[in-house]
């Protein structure tokens, strides 16, 4: 009965120390998960900062090209495209860079088209339409021997001369152009190729394009010729949106000083049919990789893409059969005439 007494007494002082020791308990555990938790954010916190840091850094097209290691895959570059919010100073300073830069690697850019006066060159320019400039080269000297002048052609057999611009394609649409052009020529010019924009592009077959190379490069003065090459490099550039080819020649036009117009032709020009091809650009041998958008769309391994080259910088004839000389000292090699190889 003692026993029994004593641990009654004792079972309430036992139930006081164990309620004592549960709220330190529940306290510490409480503390433990704040601790977790404020852990966690800071943990959390980094990573995110860590995220933001690594979309921050751009990743840019190579300076210059590196040949790929033997055995091993190329290593693929992810560019970043230009922001679309680029200033109009930004856009007229890359641009113009562009421009310079082409014109270290092209010194010698020039007309692909053969001609020895603005006649020649007005009509070449005209069958140059649907088909390469070399077509139309190793076509004209059997053309421009025999109709010399606007009066030769204006007079001549239509169906012989069909037969003769026959490789140029769409040959019967061409005679009848160049013969309406040498008819107009003779009764409205003289006889004379006119040098005014205005007066050009009312010949039969001559548009804005023909016209400003006509007097670009039979006049020297200065125009910007929209052909499919231009189009396609000044869009990839992001230079323009622009499609109607009036609107992009506008455009282009108030991004560099006048002067530049028709040197700037030949460049982009120049580029597009040897580098900066349509369907599989030469990107890993692209002089400037670093400031082209659209880098990365065609080949980028350096190897690979010399291979894409064409004309000079491929080692293969140009366009021309008559090149200048100063296009022959740079490496670049005259064309075979129709028929030949």
């Amino acid at each position: 009965m003692k026993k029994s007494a004593t641990a009654k007494k004792a079972t309430p002082a036992r139930k006081a120390a164990a309620a004592k020791k549960a709220p330190a308990k529940k306290a510490a555990a409480v503390k433990k998960v704040t601790v977790k938790k404020v852990t966690a954010k800071k943990v959390t916190a980094k990573k995110v900062s860590t995220k933001k840091a690594i979309t921050k850094k751009p990743a840019v097209a190579p300076e210059k090209a590196t040949a790929a290691v033997k055995g091993a895959s190329p290593v693929k570059t992810v560019t970043s495209k230009p922001l679309t919010a680029e200033s109009r100073t930004a856009l007229v300073r890359r641009a113009r860079r562009i421009n310079r830069e082409l014109a270290e690697v092209f010194p010698y850019a020039h007309p692909e088209l053969d001609f020895d006066n603005p006649f020649q060159l007005l009509v070449a320019t005209v069958l140059s339409a649907q088909t390469t400039d070399l077509r139309v080269n190793q076509t004209t000297p059997a053309l421009f021997t025999k109709y010399p002048t606007p009066e030769d052609l204006a007079a001549a057999n239509p169906e012989e001369v069909e037969e003769i611009l026959r490789p140029c394609g769409f040959f019967r649409a061409k005679t009848k152009s160049v013969m309406g052009l040498s008819k107009s020529l003779v009764e409205n010019h003289g006889g004379e190729v006119p040098g005014r924009l205005e007066d050009l592009v009312k010949l039969p077959g001559v548009g804005r394009k023909t016209a400003f190379v006509v007097l670009g490069n039979a006049y020297g003065r200065p125009g910007i010729t929209v052909d499919t090459h231009f189009q396609r490099l000044v869009r990839r550039w992001q230079w323009t949106e622009q499609t109607d080819p009036d609107k992009i020649e506008a455009e282009i036009g108030a991004l560099f000083p006048k002067s530049d117009w028709t040197d700037l032709s030949h460049h982009v020009i120049w580029h597009g049919r040897r580098i900066c091809h349509a369907r599989k650009p030469a990107c890993g041998a692209c002089p400037i990789a670093p400031l082209c958008p659209a880098y990365g769309e065609g080949e980028t391994d350096p190897e690979k893409a010399k291979k894409l080259l064409k004309y000079e910088k491929g080692g293969f004839p140009g366009q021309r059969l008559k090149p200048p000389q100063s296009y022959l000292d740079a490496g670049g090699k005259p064309a075979p005439p129709l028929g030949a190889g």
